[in-house]
């Protein structure tokens, strides 16, 4: 019986692929990996993306809080421009009010040719001095309570007391002396009104004046008159003295010289005896000197 022999089978043959089947399989493969190779070009895409958007967010916050911290830097200095300002607006209102209130003043008393405006709003700050040998006047130049009058005045006494306008007696404080000028500067406790000094190198000659003071005491007497000299010299050799008409008497020492501004132009000083109508008054300027002197050396501070 013959022989037969069988040719045998690749392993693709043994399990049975066939040449479609290897197409097949190898093109579901090809397209799986070009799948994954797009999935991972678009992924990758995406990252960057979200990335390049992260990034450009960042840099907007960034801006946006830059931005808004030069804004909030610029709104606190207007901020604070605007609060000086309006201190400065304040300060400038105020001293507005206090001209119209003078220059109201002064204009009643030329409208009513006499002082009553003035008189009004400058007696509060008018006191009479007392010690226990004498008493004259003095007045406030500060609101704390500084009082200008003649050392003269003070002259003996070992205490001094100051009656103010509204009928209080305060001890008062001996602050300090200008023998020459014959200024003393004492201080009582409170808060007062005050007086306010002119530029005495602006006196005119013939201005109406009025004299405050305590004449044979007299509390808060008020005399008229008019200016009819300036620089005239005193007793120590200064051209420094206003020459008025106004009745001056004992007790009017220390007491203000005031003109229709309702500013202090001299502090009345003394009379010649045996003449009429012959006062004098120290001028304001040689008053703030005297003052600013003695608050220097003994108070470390100017009053004015």
């Amino acid at each position: 019986m013959p022989i037969k022999y069988y040719k045998p089978q690749s392993p693709t043959q043994q399990i049975g692929l066939k040449k479609h089947h290897k197409i097949i399989l190898g093109g579901f493969t090809g397209i799986v990996i070009i799948y994954m190779i797009v999935s991972a070009i678009l992924l990758n895409g995406i990252i960057v993306k979200q990335t390049v958007n992260h990034n450009s967010l960042n840099n907007k916050i960034e801006a946006l809080q830059a931005d808004s911290n030069s804004k909030i830097n610029q709104l606190t200095e207007v901020l604070s421009e605007t609060q000086e300002s309006l201190s400065e607006t304040k300060s400038t209102l105020l001293s507005i009010n206090e001209s119209v209130k003078s220059q109201i003043s002064s204009l009643k008393a030329s409208v009513d040719d006499d002082f009553s405006g003035i008189i009004e709003q400058t007696v509060p700050a008018v006191v009479t001095i007392r010690t226990n040998v004498g008493q004259g006047t003095g007045f406030i130049i500060n609101e704390e309570g500084y009082i200008v009058t003649n050392a003269h005045v003070l002259s003996g006494g070992n205490k001094v007391y100051a009656l103010t306008y509204d009928e209080k007696v305060k001890e008062a404080a001996f602050i300090g002396y200008d023998a020459e000028l014959d200024i003393a500067l004492l201080k009582i406790n409170g808060s007062y009104s005050k007086l306010r000094l002119a530029d005495s190198d602006d006196i005119s000659i013939g201005e109406k004046v009025i004299a405050i003071g305590n004449p044979l005491g007299l509390q808060f007497s008020v005399s008229q008159g008019i200016v009819s000299g300036t620089h005239r010299q005193g007793s120590n050799g200064l051209d420094a003295y206003i020459q008025t008409d106004a009745a001056l008497n004992p007790g009017n020492s220390g007491g203000p010289l005031i003109n229709k501004a309702g500013r202090v132009i001299g502090i009345n000083n003394f009379k010649i005896g045996g003449g009429e109508s012959l006062g004098f008054a120290l001028e304001s300027n040689y008053i703030r000197d005297a003052v600013n002197t003695i608050s220097q050396e003994k108070l470390q501070i100017e009053l004015f």
